[in-house]
């Protein structure tokens, strides 16, 4: 049997499959803050503060915080 990923969201450890992403680790975490990321209101973002795709597959000891997802502009500033 494989061992379970243990990684951090928001501070709290939770283990999840081998092959999980970053949405996975979300929802093990929080459901409500998952759906968050799917409606795109919340980011993640890895311990740099950069954000990550919530499909990026997962390593042992990923450290993520959930973020406010900010509007996008394009290049002429209209949102």
């Amino acid at each position: 049997m494989t061992e379970p990923l243990r990684v951090f969201v928001n501070g709290t450890g939770v283990s999840v499959p081998p092959g999980s992403t970053v949405l996975d680790a979300v929802q093990a975490a929080d459901p409500g803050a998952a759906d968050a990321v799917r409606a795109g209101t919340r980011a993640v973002a890895d311990s740099r503060g950069i954000a990550v795709p919530a499909d990026t597959p997962l390593s042992g000891g990923f450290v993520m915080r959930l973020v406010s997802a900010r509007a996008r502009s394009d290049a002429t500033g209209a949102e």
